[in-house]
């Protein structure tokens, strides 16, 4: 398999590879995956496994219990996650990176001291409750309000398309302090517990990555502890642009990963596919096809990567990580489609793996601040 190439990587990220992929296999056994698929099934074992090796902690940092990795290392870690299977990456991402970071980076130390610990520990799960109905992409038009009231917020609102927040023990929650402040302004974000009255979860039927699928959240006059403001009130905006760098980093490590796992999987069943008296690996239109492939998962992971080796360096890459979504979420959509035609009707069927990869790989240009958006940001670089 392509993916097992480790040049260039160090021996902590080989083994981080290595271990991430031995412990999948045995919680998130591969042919349990399609049934979990059906059943929209978020996968515990598996998530609780990785806490308990520590690949939860292993980006946080070490005063709070985490290991202090670099970036490189957390890209290694994803990227194997997005190989085995997106569903378990996305429910890891959701709670460290998603909204995890933001008690990472803003958080008071009682805050960091209080949630870390649980969340590395794999006892809370955290969802990120940003977009709403009439928003989308346009983040600084929210409107889900949260008014001081003594030694607590009353919070109102509609969030939606709010990944894993059905099984989140709690939420981090974008919302406007003062309602009657301009676009960017008056935003804070409140760390909100799920189980307060007021709150309600719908689940969504979402197309793909249905393990770990969207929600709809409504709140009404929920009572939130004032001590569970994340940093500044009116400080969300800046909050939220210091942790797009390593969400996107994420996203792309994802998709790269993902493009090795079609790959892989395209290849072994032209080797096996017999057609004219001969595998179909054997045909020219089929190996371009199969090489084609192959470019698009090299140039995912060397993006992904340069994106990472910046990071570690200290740099602020903006525009980078802006082309790094870009090109690995589109890189993932074209393995899918081409991995799904080499396979023909076995592709389009539900008894094989390719469909699902379809439907999972779809929502990378459109989430975690979809394609158009990114252009929009390397447009804004380039001083146009």
């Amino acid at each position: 398999m392509e993916f097992i190439n480790t040049a260039g990587l160090t021996d902590d990220q080989k083994m981080i590879r290595e271990t991430t992929l031995d412990l999948l296999s045995k919680h998130l056994p591969f042919e349990s995956i399609r049934q979990m698929d059906d059943d929209r099934e978020f996968p515990h074992a598996a998530y609780n496994a990785l806490a308990e090796a520590g690949f939860t902690g292993l980006f946080y940092p070490e005063e709070y219990g985490g290991s202090g990795c670099s970036h490189s290392d957390l890209t290694a870690l994803v990227e194997a996650l997005g190989y085995y299977y997106t569903g378990i990456a996305q429910a890891y991402m959701t709670t460290v990176i998603y909204a995890g970071m933001h008690i990472v980076n803003s958080g008071s130390d009682a805050m960091k001291k209080r949630e870390i610990p649980d969340i590395i520990s794999g006892k809370t799960k955290l969802a990120l409750a940003m977009s709403e109905p009439g928003t989308g992409s346009d983040v600084a038009g929210i409107k889900t309000s949260a008014i001081r009231q003594g030694d607590h917020y009353v919070l109102n609102g509609n969030k939606i398309w709010i990944t894993c927040a059905h099984v989140a023990d709690k939420l981090v929650v974008v919302c406007k302090t003062d309602p009657n402040a301009g676009r960017h302004k008056g935003m804070s974000t409140l760390l909100v517990d799920t189980s307060l009255p007021g709150v309600e979860i719908r689940p969504l039927k979402m197309m793909g990555r249905r393990t770990t699928h969207a929600n709809e959240v409504f709140f009404t006059d929920v009572k939130v502890p004032a001590e569970n403001l994340i940093g500044e009130e009116g400080g969300a905006w800046k909050s939220l642009m210091k942790c797009l760098n390593v969400e996107r980093l994420c996203l792309s490590a994802i998709s790269a990963g993902h493009c090795f796992r079609i790959t892989d999987y395209a290849t072994a069943y032209a080797r096996d596919r017999i057609q004219f008296g001969q595998p179909i690996s054997q045909f020219q239109v089929i190996q371009h096809k199969l090489v084609d492939m192959l470019i698009a998962s090299e140039t995912a992971r060397q993006v992904t990567w340069r994106v990472a080796s910046l990071m570690d360096q200290g740099e602020n890459p903006i525009r980078e990580t802006s082309i790094a979504k870009i090109v690995t979420s589109e890189a993932n959509v074209k393995c899918a489609d081409i991995g799904l035609q080499v396979m023909g009707g076995a592709g389009y069927s539900s008894e094989y793996m390719m469909e699902m990869y379809y439907r999972d790989c779809r929502v990378g240009p459109i989430g975690g601040g979809s394609n158009e958006i990114q252009r929009n940001i390397i447009a804004k670089q380039m001083q146009l």
